[in-house]
């Protein structure tokens, strides 16, 4: 393959629900372009893309693949994204490598939700797209419908390049409203006949090509002008039109595909080659020093890495794209994140698991490498003298979480590897060891996502794994003032131990005052605040640790220890051994000795009296709870709001988006646990959620109960 230059480069993310016919339609184009010679199959396991092994044994993406197709002089790197929702990371990665969308629809069902939500990163990205109509040789494909709940989504904008003559088994051919011909296949697809529109199609065509004109004409100002002079463009002067639309999102083209069929795929690339605007062409990246980088080949090198996988026989390979400069092989590079040392020992094209070495990259085109040593997915590699470091993909938060251990727990060290290896490839696969919990918490997008990452470990690394129900980090504060006195005190031959304190304590909110005197059973505490200590603290609150001892009753040597002995009960609370959080302590009095005080005396001292004062302050139980929205057909709308309901859930508002119902909900995360499976076996797969945690509120009274009983058994069962 030859070294393509900056304005020869087209970077293009293959979009569209599970089942669009994705990984179809990428088959069908590398047997255009040339790739292969022969187009694999999804149900035989042959495609280019979806070659690991789990996706064999699952029979649709769980990975994003890259392939590149030379076309009209134009280089049109591909990166074909899984569909499913549970793998939205490698959406994510491409969009923000690649400038252009394809948008792929299945014909029988037109707007799905992962079309929505897949549309949602293209305008956060602010990507073009194209919507490419496929399978319209199903018996149950709906054209018109598909088109008419486009527009109801995305309006105006959408303008149809193509339209198919007839739908169902009949397909075979379609009217290009830009190039004003009928293209039509025999059944084995390929190169079409191209033929003048028939008569019966004319009027539609002529009406089609006038709105194509139209909204050409709008994204420039002298074209604006000729079609108001002449009332019409040349195809040239389409395009140009149409490339400015889609650059600005001002238009969204329609086209039609038979991909299985290989039916219009060479049209589509061709529109890819001649349209499509050059990576040169789009909005500049910007670095994490706000710092616009042009991708010019004389400009300074730098490599963005936006995927990385462990394959057989080679270990890690890195995928990035060229933000400046050019690469060749055999240069030494800098790593801005992690300030090591890289030599790129070789360069490669790829498509799918193929590689073609090649001697050099220049700006903007998408390559891989292999064997490097210190280099991350979201790692830049640098020249000498180059300090751009960018860090622009941000991926979603999780959906689904579930302990994590070995079978056998020998094998605990080697998991602990596996799963970092894991988050590595996929950032969307979170780890976490919580120290709090006493599990390994690994969390991800859906139930799927987590039985792919079980599925690897289990067969790619022979290493056999449980999954269990994570405990909840609750988290325990108190709901009103107490007071308590604890004196610990030591005899043992020699110096003893010695240690009182008398402490206050009461729920803390930012900005509440000291009261100068407290009340507790007709006794007043007269309070002076020598000094305050606010403590946020690493689990969420703050410990607001309060001085008040007047007449030296304890030495100020010994008030850090009272301060660590509260932090050491805080870490373990009384009621189920969780955090607590939010409370203000204020320590009034106390004795000491002058032999047998110390530090340990004073530090058991402020435990246990605290721990007392707890128990007494009305204390109470919180849980974390989660901001959710979730994205339903109306059809679904009443189920999933019962179901909703039934996990605790209160309504915070809904509203009607793009064809579908959206639901604001609060719920804990406790009734989260297996909701994305739930959600899907309701709308048949047709609703996605997403999920943020919000804040910790108290739990009602008769869950807190559960909760003490629960813990309370557990530990006789430690005992």
């Amino acid at each position: 393959m030859k070294v393509y230059q900056t304005t020869e480069i087209k970077n293009i993310s293959i979009l569209g629900n599970s089942g669009a016919g994705k990984t179809t339609l990428a088959e069908a184009m590398l047997f255009e372009g040339g790739i292969i010679k022969r187009r694999g199959t999804v149900k035989a396991g042959t495609t280019v893309s979806d070659y690991f092994p789990v996706e064999k044994e699952y029979g649709y993406s769980v990975f994003s693949t890259v392939f590149s197709v030379e076309w009209n002089g134009m280089k049109l790197n591909f990166i074909d994204c899984p569909g499913s929702d549970d793998f939205v990371g490698g959406a994510v990665s491409a969009l923000n490598v690649t400038d252009t969308a394809l948008m792929v629809l299945n014909a029988q069902y037109g707007v799905e939700v992962g079309t929505i939500n897949q549309f949602r990163y293209t305008e956060k990205f602010h990507k073009p797209v194209i919507f490419i109509v496929n399978q319209l040789d199903n018996d149950k494909a709906d054209y018109d419908l598909t088109i008419s709940q486009l527009r109801e989504n995305y309006g105006n904008k959408i303008v149809q390049i193509q339209y198919p003559v007839v739908v169902g088994a009949a397909f075979n051919a379609v009217i290009d409203v830009l190039k004003m011909k009928m293209y039509k296949w025999k059944p084995e697809g390929g190169a079409p006949e191209i033929l003048e529109i028939p008569d019966s199609e004319k009027e539609k065509a002529e009406e089609l090509n006038k709105v194509l004109i139209e909204a050409a004409a709008e994204h420039d100002d002298s074209l604006m002008e000729k079609f108001f002079d002449q009332e019409t463009l040349s195809e040239d002067e389409m395009r140009a039109g149409i490339r400015a639309g889609l650059v600005t999102r001002g238009m969204f083209p329609v086209f039609c595909v038979c991909a299985e069929c290989d039916m219009c795929v060479r049209r589509t690339m061709e529109f890819l080659g001649n349209v499509v605007p050059c990576t040169d062409k789009m909005p500049r990246l910007v670095t994490t020093e706000n710092v616009e980088v042009t991708p010019d080949v004389n400009g300074p090198t730098s490599l963005f890495f936006f995927k990385t996988t462990i394959e057989p026989h080679i270990g890690q390979v890195s995928f990035f794209k060229v933000i400046s400069g050019k690469v060749k092989t055999g240069d030494d590079l800098q790593n801005a994140d992690r300030g090591s040392k890289e030599r790129i020992s070789q360069l490669f094209v790829v498509d799918g698991q193929t590689r073609t070495e090649v001697p050099e990259m220049l700006a903007g085109d998408i390559g891989v490498t292999v064997k490097l040593k210190d280099t991350r997915l979201g790692n830049t590699l640098n020249e000498k003298g180059c300090n751009y470091k960018f860090n622009f993909v941000k991926y979603p938060e999780p959906k689904y979480r579930r302990a994590i251990k070995p079978v056998n727990e020998s094998d605990a060290e080697k998991l602990s590897e596996i799963l970092t290896r894991m988050h590595e490839e996929d950032p969307t696969w979170l780890i976490e060891q919580s120290k709090e919990l006493k599990q390994t918490i690994v969390s991800g997008q859906g139930e799927f996502h987590l039985r792919t990452l079980k599925w690897r470990i289990e067969n790619n690394d022979k290493l056999f794994i449980e999954y269990h129900e994570p405990k909840i980090p609750y988290r325990e504060t108190i709901t009103k003032s107490a007071r308590a006195d604890y004196r610990h005190k030591k005899q043992s031959g020699g110096a003893g131990q010695f240690g009182e304190v008398h402490l206050i304590i009461e729920p803390y909110y930012e900005g509440m005052p000291t009261p100068a005197m407290y009340k507790f059973g007709g006794q007043e505490f007269k309070i002076s605040v020598r000094d305050t200590q606010t403590i946020d603290l690493d689990w969420g609150g703050k410990l607001v640790f309060v001085n008040s001892i007047v007449g030296g009753s304890i030495d100020a040597r010994f008030m850090p220890a009272i301060l660590k002995g509260i932090m050491a009960r805080m870490e373990q609370g009384p009621l189920t051994g969780s955090y607590a959080r939010d409370v203000r302590v204020i320590v009034y009095d106390g004795k000491m000795h002058p032999v047998d005080s110390n530090e340990i005396s004073f530090m058991l001292a402020g435990r246990n009296a605290f721990g007392i004062a707890f128990r007494e302050a009305g204390p109470k139980i919180l849980e974390p709870i989660y901001d959710v929205e979730v994205l339903v057909p109306g059809d679904f709308m009443g189920d999933v709001m019962s179901d909703l309901q039934g996990r605790r859930a209160m309504i915070m508002g809904m509203n009607s988006e793009k064809g579908y119902e959206k639901l604001m909900v609060k719920v804990p995360l406790k009734e989260m646990s297996s909701y994305s499976t739930s959600l899907s076996s309701i709308s048949g797969g047709r609703a996605s959620f997403t999920m943020k945690f919000a804040s910790y509120e108290l739990v009602p009274q008769d869950v807190q109960e559960k909760l003490l009983k629960e813990y309370a058994e557990s530990q006789k069962d430690e005992d």
